[in-house]
């Protein structure tokens, strides 16, 4: 409801609780979409956030450049959904260029028969509220009727929005990879113990200790440009693909912009079934 000037003026502390909410749940929206608002605090509490590698993973090429050394970085300047620079989108990816790697110096983490006849991309954010519904009503029947009997090739792929997000996925690529489900899963099922409009790094540190990351191995990565420089790509790889936000979805070639729930992602899915080919022959079509 809008008030008057007079009004606003005469009820300041009624106000000031109305605004501090409405910022946390902006805040909690921009980690699912890629066109959510600019805020700009970027502190952690009690001090500034110094600028780190980790920090650069949520912001593109042009944005990096636009804030220039002196000016603070801003945890969700991330406007995806924008076509910064002139930025070149794929219209109608192939299946070669949705599984074309990003970089050569991170693994693509994948679960399921590499010659599977479905392959599925989930491009996430570990701050975002509908990748974890998904993770938690969903995947459980995928992974047990799908990726399991070899229908299915489930990959995840990392689209950080905001600072916060990217100092996890850090730390979430800084574990051992047979650990990166585990983690993966307890930072999503473990969102509010970590997640605040400001970088809170003891408690994304907090989540990582749990599958055993040290202190130093979780800091030593934060610095590690190789590391944050491939996020990065895969992140750019992304936008050209057409992702905008999180959880989007490649079932084969097909872009899918919303979260999916399991009465339709069954019907994306069932249907690519019927052909009797595997997406490596798929491939080579």
């Amino acid at each position: 409801m809008k008030m008057r000037g007079d009004r606003q003026a005469a009820r300041p502390r009624a106000i000031a609780p109305m605004m501090f909410i409405g910022a946390i749940v902006l805040a909690s929206l921009t980690g699912c979409s890629g066109t959510g608002p600019s805020l700009t605090t970027g502190a952690t509490a009690g001090a500034t956030a110094p600028k780190v590698a980790a920090d650069m993973i949520a912001l593109s090429p042009e944005e990096i450049a636009a804030q220039g050394p002196s000016e603070p970085l801003n945890p969700f300047n991330d406007i995806t959904g924008q076509p910064l620079g002139g930025r070149e989108v794929i219209a109608n990816p192939t299946l070669a260029e949705v599984l074309e790697p990003a970089t050569p110096h991170l693994p693509e983490m994948s679960w399921g028969k590499p010659d599977a006849p479905v392959v599925l991309v989930k491009y996430m954010s570990l701050t975002c509220p509908h990748c974890r519904t998904f993770h938690t009503d969903v995947y459980p029947k995928l992974k047990r009727d799908y990726i399991d009997t070899g229908k299915v090739r489930f990959i995840l792929r990392e689209f950080p929005i905001g600072r916060t997000s990217g100092q996890a996925t850090v730390a979430l690529r800084c574990a051992a990879p047979e650990k990166y489900l585990d983690l993966y899963s307890r930072y999503l099922g473990q969102q509010p113990s970590w997640v605040a409009q400001e970088v809170r790094l003891d408690a994304i540190f907090a989540v990582a200790s749990q599958v055993g990351l040290s202190r130093a191995a979780f800091d030593a990565c934060r610095q590690d440009v190789r590391l944050v420089d491939g996020l990065k790509l895969i992140k750019d790889r992304g936008r050209k693909l057409g992702i905008i936000g999180t959880p989007n979805f490649f079932i084969g070639n097909k872009l899918i912009k919303k979260s999916l729930d399991w009465p339709s992602l069954q019907a994306e899915i069932d249907p690519l079934l019927t052909t009797g080919s595997t997406a490596a022959e798929a491939l080579t079509r």
